[in-house]
């Protein structure tokens, strides 16, 4: 039974955390520690916390400091402290009960039992919390030439179309089971990504790093979605997609690859800024376009 350390970053809204937490009181996995990392709440998110679930190691932050930065704080505690794996859990989702007996089970195991070395990165399947058989997120594939996501069954209902652990290129941050050995060899999260793309930035170095990411589609949990940016397309996430998604390209793209991603990405900006006028979110277009200034400033 190896030690697994859960990892939960929170930002204000405690109602949600505290789900996720009573959730995870209920899962029959018996070595297990979780620890909430708290990115300066400004409602009481740490003493409720404390008050609310003693068992669990609270390290709190003097400011907001995103995603990537917030998440290794946790991470570095988790692996000073013999961690084998690292959980990384949004706080606005719930698990399953057996989720992390089924994780583990996805791996391929050696004949004398121990865990085989390829595999870094294990993700169960993720469902819309409002709708618990429509899949948020399976992972999926990277295109060879644009570096874009692929083959995710996002939106789809769950009929067994994955009846057994698949290989996948990504995952999406929301939920990963991460081996300590990976995070040793690839470094954690990118910390220039405040918020989006630090996921798919760790994938793509497991990949290159030969590692293997898995998909355990008999784990489950279910996500709210977006709660922390003030739901889907909202300027806040508009913006730090877009800033995000040019220091990604930036780093893994080389060669005569950018022939094609600079047509595509272009192409893309404008569709999605058509898709916010369409939408009648016209305060998410002026941060989607700051955003893609801001990544191209800090290249």
């Amino acid at each position: 039974m190896p030690l697994i350390y859960v990892i939960i970053l929170t930002w204000n809204q405690y109602h949600h955390t505290k789900s996720c937490l009573t959730s995870l009181q209920k899962t029959t996995y018996p070595n297990l520690q979780i620890v909430v990392v708290d990115n300066n709440s400004t409602d009481g998110t740490p003493e409720k916390v404390n008050q609310d679930f003693p068992t669990a190691t609270l390290l709190t932050n003097d400011e907001n400091l995103g995603f990537a930065a917030g998440n290794n704080i946790g991470i570095r505690y988790a692996l000073e402290n013999d961690a084998a794996y690292i959980f990384i859990l949004n706080n606005d989702t719930l698990v399953a009960s057996s989720l992390f007996e089924r994780l583990l089970a996805a791996i391929s195991q050696r004949p004398d039992g121990t865990v085989h070395s390829s595999v870094g990165m294990i993700a169960p399947l993720i469902y819309y919390a409002d709708e618990p058989q429509r899949i948020w997120s399976s992972g999926g594939k990277r295109h060879f030439v644009t570096y874009e996501k692929t083959g995710d069954l996002a939106g789809q209902i769950d009929r067994g179309q994955y009846a057994k652990p698949v290989s996948q290129d990504y995952f999406t941050g929301c939920a990963m089971l991460l081996s300590c050995r990976l995070l040793k060899s690839v470094g954690l999260f990118d910390e220039r990504f405040f918020f989006t793309y630090e996921d798919s930035d760790l994938c793509v170095r497991a990949r290159d790093a030969g590692y293997q990411l898995l998909l355990a589609p008999d784990a489950h949990i279910w996500h709210k979605v977006s709660v922390s940016t003030g739901g889907s397309g909202s300027p806040t996430e508009r913006y730090w997609m877009a800033r995000s998604s040019i220091l990604f390209f930036a780093k893994h793209i080389r060669g005569w690859r950018w022939l094609f991603v600079i047509p595509f990405r272009l192409g893309s900006a404008i569709l999605i800024s058509i898709r916010l006028v369409s939408q009648s979110k016209f305060s998410s277009l002026g941060p989607y376009w700051r955003g893609l200034h801001d990544g191209i400033r800090q290249l």
